[in-house]
């Protein structure tokens, strides 16, 4: 809280402002840091070694309250309310397009399906889905997402679950069939994907 509120600190000034002794300001700074929440940056000061400033990572950032989901969500209604259902679906198809595009241009030169289940795994984490992928004994591929950060607005608007299938079936191409096995909104801890040969669907 000290460093959200005045920005970047040394130890020696944290201590003075909770009235507690440097060696306790250092020890907890180092399990913030090993949590990726803090991070130091040196700064010189003449003589004598530099001080170390420590400030929020954007992970530490994170902890504090954020209400852009509601925001989000706030909006999509006023979209719905003002400009009626027709409106709100052309803004889901236009996302649908968008992120179509952007995943095909990335996984255009995998051909390999086993490399494009990984290759969408490796976007869909970098977009903090918390994506991993695994090959099964059947042959088929399990895309698991273990976390959704769009969760409250596909909470109040499922056709971004609709688009995002869509779009996983288009970019991994019409040789592998896309299933959701597990689905966040329908209560399950992940969304979970079924992604099978279509030989081995057809057999």
């Amino acid at each position: 809280m000290a460093l959200k509120m005045r920005g970047p600190q040394t130890t020696a000034v944290l201590a003075a402002a909770l009235g507690v002794t440097s060696e306790a300001v250092r020890q907890q700074l180092g399990r913030l840091a090993d949590e990726g929440l803090v991070e130091a940056t040196a700064e010189p000061r003449g003589v004598g070694r530099p001080a170390l400033r420590w400030s929020l990572t954007a992970a530490g950032s994170q902890r504090f309250p954020d209400t852009h989901a509601q925001l989000t969500v706030d909006l999509l209604r006023s979209v719905e309310r003002e400009l009626g259902q027709p409106a709100l679906e052309r803004l889901i198809e236009a996302r649908e397009r968008e992120t179509r595009a952007a995943y095909a241009r990335e996984l255009a030169d995998t051909l390999d399906p086993g490399g494009r289940v990984a290759g969408l795994a490796a976007i869909r984490s970098r977009e903090g889905y918390m994506a991993e992928w695994s090959e099964q004994p059947d042959g088929s591929f399990l895309l698991i997402e273990n976390h959704c950060p769009i969760c409250a607005a596909a909470a109040a608007c499922q056709g971004f679950c609709r688009a995002e299938l869509a779009v996983f079936r288009e970019v991994l191409g019409p040789d592998l069939a896309v299933e959701r096995e597990e689905h966040i909104l329908a209560g399950a801890r992940r969304c979970a994907y079924r992604v099978t040969p279509r030989r081995a669907a057809d057999d």
